[in-house]
């Protein structure tokens, strides 16, 4: 197995955690807050395709999904085009609310065949350039999209363990 084909795995298995989360649920139990500080599955699911859009975009030089395919306006949020959700308030977490599990999908869907476009070609040169000389050590395309990995799937994780609260209290 290539580097290239373990990346796209382990984006296939963010989006298997993905639609197995949202699925059937209701704009109420998308929103849904465990306490009036925590994150909803819509605002996690939201946050994490927001990452791994932006984050994939800029190492792949192309224009985000969420503004060439106009997720941006079919969300309708009251951010800014370039947030991605980091430091978002309380408040802020609850103003991201669906009308339905379909709009996370379809945009987790469209980020997800471009991510997996970008990394299937790509090499294991390709993973040791450096992307970021900005930290020490200089990050590298692959660190960071193990990092795209990593904090989608804590995200993910953290969406369905809200799905299973909802699921055992009715």
């Amino acid at each position: 197995m290539s580097s290239a084909e373990v990346l796209v795995d382990a984006f296939d298995r963010i989006r298997a955690v993905v639609h197995e989360t949202v699925s059937g649920l209701d704009p109420d139990q998308l929103a849904y807050r465990v306490d009036p500080e925590a994150n909803s599955i819509a605002w996690l699911v939201w946050h994490l395709t927001r990452v791994q859009d932006d984050h994939v975009s800029d190492v792949a030089a192309t224009e985000q999904a969420w503004t060439a395919q106009d997720w941006l306006g079919r969300f309708g949020l009251p951010f800014a085009h370039e947030d991605i959700g980091y430091g978002h308030d309380p408040d802020e977490v609850a103003d991201v609310r669906v009308d339905s599990g379909e709009l996370l999908t379809g945009y987790h869907d469209a980020v997800h065949a471009r991510t997996v476009e970008f990394v299937a070609g790509l090499t294991d040169d390709d993973l040791a350039e450096v992307v970021d000389a900005g930290w020490t050590p200089p990050v590298t395309l692959g660190v960071r999209l193990v990092s795209v990995i990593a904090d989608d799937l804590q995200h993910a994780g953290q969406a369905a363990f809200i799905r299973g609260i909802l699921e055992r209290v009715g």
